[in-house]
């Protein structure tokens, strides 16, 4: 329940959460009773799927099926918390915290599952790397606790805010993909040699195809009917955009430094 304020919700709306501090596990239940309580079998979706074979998905042997599960380790349990809260016909998932006590086999296997999820999820996570490979969007809140929404993931965010803190408060603008003046096709570079000098030559045609692919991608990553009909793909574009931007840089600092 919300401290203040007012929360609307969709008619539609099936939530699934995921509590860091284990509150929903029980300790007595067998893993299979644990995860689909008194059925074999689980419906996702319209796939239907026998409950040893799900749990064995999440790295469970068929012979732990019937095992209790407070003979789990901490690691184990977060890893079947993760398992029941993925076989709930849920659209909407809320995930706090959910990388803490995980090995790094099962850390990949939770980005696949969230890579593969076709609701929405909402995440709250101190690991940046594992918002940078599963998030499409960043609520950042501010000094003043306004909420801004940004595309993409963590490195993202960052890369704007600290573009933002570096600009004098009258340059500030609305924020819009990176545009830096580019060498002229026919400058001639002093004292280069033959290869360096054929590459500053060469720079001005492959920025304009990293321009133009970074516009293509930044209007893909932008559209909202992307995000809600394919998250895999969202995703993929927004990681495309970030090393897109990272080769645009390399390449506008690769020609200053030849210039000079």
């Amino acid at each position: 329940a919300a401290d203040s304020g007012m929360v609307r919700q969709g008619s539609k709306q099936t939530v699934a959460y995921f509590d860091q501090m284990r509150d929903q596990i029980d300790l007595d239940a067998t893993l299979e009773d644990f995860i689909s309580p008194g059925s074999e079998w689980i419906e996702i979706g319209s796939k239907r799927t026998h409950v040893k074979s799900y749990l064995s998905d999440f790295l469970f042997s068929p012979a732990r099926a019937n095992a209790p599960v407070r003979t789990l380790s901490g690691g184990e349990r977060n890893r079947l918390l993760l398992a029941r809260l993925f076989a709930r016909p849920a659209n909407l998932l809320v995930l706090d915290e959910p990388t803490n006590d995980l090995d790094i086999e099962t850390l990949e296997l939770l980005e696949e599952v969230i890579a593969d999820y076709a609701g929405t999820l909402l995440l709250v996570s101190h690991d940046r790397s594992f918002l940078d490979r599963t998030v499409t969007a960043v609520f950042a809140i501010g000094a003043d606790g306004r909420i801004e929404e940004h595309t993409g993931g963590y490195s993202d965010w960052r890369r704007w805010h600290q573009e933002r803190a570096t600009e004098e408060p009258g340059q500030r603008k609305a924020a819009e993909p990176t545009a830096k003046r580019k060498p002229a096709a026919g400058a001639k570079p002093r004292k280069l040699g033959y290869k360096a000098q054929r590459e500053l030559n060469e720079l001005p045609d492959l920025i304009d195809r990293l321009e133009a692919q970074q516009t293509e991608l930044a209007a893909r990553a932008a559209d909202p009917a992307l995000y809600r009909d394919n998250p895999k793909a969202a995703a993929e574009a927004a990681r495309a955009l970030a090393d897109l931007e990272d080769r645009l840089q390399a390449a506008y600092r690769r020609w200053e430094a030849l210039e000079g």
